[in-house]
């Protein structure tokens, strides 16, 4: 883990309009801090600085944690996770009653690892979208 300034994060919150940039929750009442997360994990090789950097709810960190990407199902060939940074999230998302689908093998491959579609998770962002939060 490394240290990331409180000038730093804001400015990654501020960027990212207070929602996960993964999962596109708010922190609004999560009742968990949010966090800031390596895009590129400093273990290979990525830097603590503001285009590597996204503003990451506790979930979607766990899961993701120094992972770069993963293989889809009876495949062998590594993709890459979704990056905030230089991927357009409605290019690889679309969210039916909760359910957030992967249009591509960058957004499928991190609906599964980021576990976007646990019932929980689909639970609570049902409710966020009645209350027009999401």
């Amino acid at each position: 883990m490394s240290y990331i300034a409180a000038s730093l994060r804001l400015m990654v919150a501020h960027r990212a309009l207070f929602r996960c940039e993964y999962c596109k929750i708010p922190d609004l009442g999560f009742g968990i801090p949010f966090q800031v997360d390596h895009i590129r994990a400093i273990k290979h090789g990525g830097l603590t600085i503001l285009s590597n950097l996204a503003y990451c709810c506790p979930d979607c960190n766990r899961y993701k944690g120094s992972d770069l990407g993963s293989c889809l199902e009876d495949e062998t060939v590594l993709i890459r996770f979704f990056n905030p940074r230089t991927d357009h999230w409605d290019g690889h998302f679309g969210v039916v009653d909760g359910v957030i689908q992967g249009k591509t093998t960058h957004g499928e491959v991190t609906v599964g690892i980021f576990q976007f579609n646990s019932p929980e998770r689909v639970m609570y962002r049902k409710e966020l979208i009645i209350n027009e939060l999401y």
